[in-house]
């Protein structure tokens, strides 16, 4: 079986094309009356850690779980995927015998990056993966930008920086990071809370530096044609 590298299109098209397919394809379903931005709202009930984590107790069950496709495996009547969702990655297993040939069609034309609904059974593949075996796929949300190229990853800096959004999809290590950050945030939060202190949002802007010796980050405030200054803190 062959991996995708690129969101499910052939590796020779430049990114434009890939966008310009990606859109013929939302414009398709939308036509046949079924845009997937019009579904606000799926029953999951697991999460990929859950299964991965109870899988003595869950094995044979069926789930709802939702997610990102991150990678497709397989063209032919059977497809492997693995699906990010907000607490880890687990493996999707679609077959045209479960799934049915004009579903199983219509899942062929998923790209990486879409968001799907998935309804199946839990199992373990003979390679001893953890997987879920697909009897039912909607698509929740259409991908019209693919992701970086998986095996290279994200390492731009300024691409990181200034798509954090993507920066979170494509590394592990940094959502892990900004998921303790908000853990240790939440947790002080409510310390504070239960001891009847006040939360106060002071200015982010000021008309003088702070922080002692440190640069400061200098804008324009265009109305008021002063300089400002970004306080140290959230600098």
């Amino acid at each position: 079986m062959t991996e995708e590298k690129n969101a499910g299109a052939p590796e020779e098209l430049d990114l434009s094309e890939q966008r310009r397919i990606r859109r013929a394809k939302l414009k398709e379903l939308q036509d046949a009356g079924q845009d997937p931005f019009q579904i606000t709202k799926y029953v999951v009930t697991a999460h990929s850690a859950d299964v991965k984590e109870k899988f003595d107790e869950m094995e044979g069950k069926q789930v709802s779980v939702a997610g990102r496709i991150m990678s497709k495996r397989g063209m032919g009547k059977a497809v492997f995927c693995d699906l990010q969702d907000g607490k880890g990655r687990i493996q999707l297993y679609v077959r045209i015998d479960e799934l049915g040939e004009e579903p199983f069609a219509k899942f062929k034309k998923t790209d990486i990056g879409d968001i799907v609904g998935v309804e199946g059974e839990v199992f373990k593949t003979k390679r001893g993966e953890i997987s879920i075996k697909a009897h039912k796929v909607t698509l929740l949300s259409k991908s019209l930008i693919p992701l970086p190229e998986k095996f290279h990853g994200l390492k731009d800096i300024e691409t990181r920086f200034r798509q954090r959004y993507v920066d979170l999809i494509m590394n592990e290590d940094v959502r892990r990071t900004f998921e303790i950050r908000t853990k240790f945030i939440k947790h002080v939060r409510a310390y504070l809370d239960q001891r009847d202190y006040m939360e106060v949002e002071t200015p982010v802007l000021n008309t003088i530096s702070g922080g002692a010796t440190a640069r400061p980050f200098i804008t324009h405030h265009n109305t008021l044609d002063i300089d400002m200054y970004m306080r140290i803190a959230t600098e």
